[in-house]
């Protein structure tokens, strides 16, 4: 099986090649995705595919990620760098976000973004 580590990284380079299906293939059937151009979140293959339309036929996203560690809980914290264009290619966002997966027998569960300036995966008492 491989290592969180190699999961993602294989997902992130699917995404920025917008090689859907083999980001879909993984991730659970019932995943938890945030939405994070409208604000919310999609459930399930069916609602990220439709969000992932939605998103790249108005922006060029592209995500790289610059470090992963596992935090305390369990769950995999990727430091990513993303810049954001729109269709005739003009950066419109160029910053660092943490994507905070939660993996459960290799398949992605959950995502969520974290803001610069937020760390709750950090342990709170």
């Amino acid at each position: 099986m491989q290592s969180k580590q190699e999961i993602l990284t294989k997902v992130y380079e699917a995404f920025n090649r917008r090689e859907m299906d083999a980001v879909l293939a993984r991730m659970r059937p019932d995943v938890d995705w945030p939405n994070g151009m409208e604000g919310g979140r999609v459930h399930g293959h069916e609602e990220v595919r439709a969000y992932w339309h939605r998103q790249w036929s108005t922006v060029d996203p592209h995500v790289e990620p610059v470090r992963m560690e596992d935090d305390t809980a369990g769950r995999t914290v990727v430091g990513v760098h993303q810049v954001v264009r729109n269709l005739a290619g003009e950066v419109l966002m160029d910053r660092m976000v943490e994507h905070v997966y939660s993996i459960r027998e290799g398949l992605i569960e959950r995502m969520d973004i974290v803001e610069p300036d937020a760390h709750p995966h950090a342990d709170s008492n």
